[in-house]
């Protein structure tokens, strides 16, 4: 669902689980404040996600750049206990639409070392490109600084890093945004667990 003002107790619980995910993956994220996250959910820019008993399963967030004309999907994460039950594609999936409903004229992209988020924006009709192609906003790569890899990408004159750029242009894809209702609910019970 898109999050709100309900939900901004889950905001610290979000950042950890982001840091603690990338530090056991050894890769590198941009680092964000329970504020900022909450800033997300009151926006109506952020998708999160539970299971049928209430527990948080994961959580996507919506960041735009260069007046719009760029947008992210940014800090996808999903809770360990859910994971590799296809929750983190509902919740790109529904991110997506939301950026679409949002600002439907946008390029959306994506930085990630995430070989399951790779397929996953595949999907979606991403495709991978040099990051001459992402926006340029000095603020969308002043939020590369907190991440361990940040030296890589200013070394390289922010041409590259370790992540795989990936870009959709609504211009450039027949694909259609989602329908705008919600997905069907995915029950995550403790059974599965």
């Amino acid at each position: 669902m898109v999050a709100d003002a309900t939900h901004y107790g889950f905001a610290q619980l979000i950042c950890d689980e982001m840091a603690s995910s990338a530090q056991a993956r050894g890769t590198g994220i941009a680092r964000r404040s329970p504020d900022y996250i909450v800033e997300k959910m009151r926006e109506g820019k952020a998708v999160i996600a539970f299971d049928s008993q209430g527990f948080w399963a994961g959580f996507c967030y919506v960041e735009s750049w260069s007046h719009g004309q760029y947008v992210a999907n940014s800090g996808l994460i999903v809770a360990p206990p859910f994971r590799k039950y296809g929750l983190a594609r509902l919740i790109k999936q529904r991110i997506f639409g939301l950026s679409r409903e949002l600002y439907p004229q946008a390029k959306i992209f994506g930085l990630t070392t995430g070989l399951a988020v790779m397929k996953i924006n595949s999907e979606l009709g991403y495709e991978p490109v040099t990051y001459s192609e992402l926006t340029q906003d000095e603020a969308f790569w002043k939020g590369c600084q907190s991440c361990i890899n940040y030296p890589i990408l200013m070394s390289k004159e922010r041409k590259n890093c370790l992540c795989t750029a990936m870009l959709f242009e609504p211009a450039a894809q027949s694909v259609e945004a989602p329908p705008d209702a919600e997905p069907e609910p995915m029950c995550l019970t403790a059974e599965i667990l």
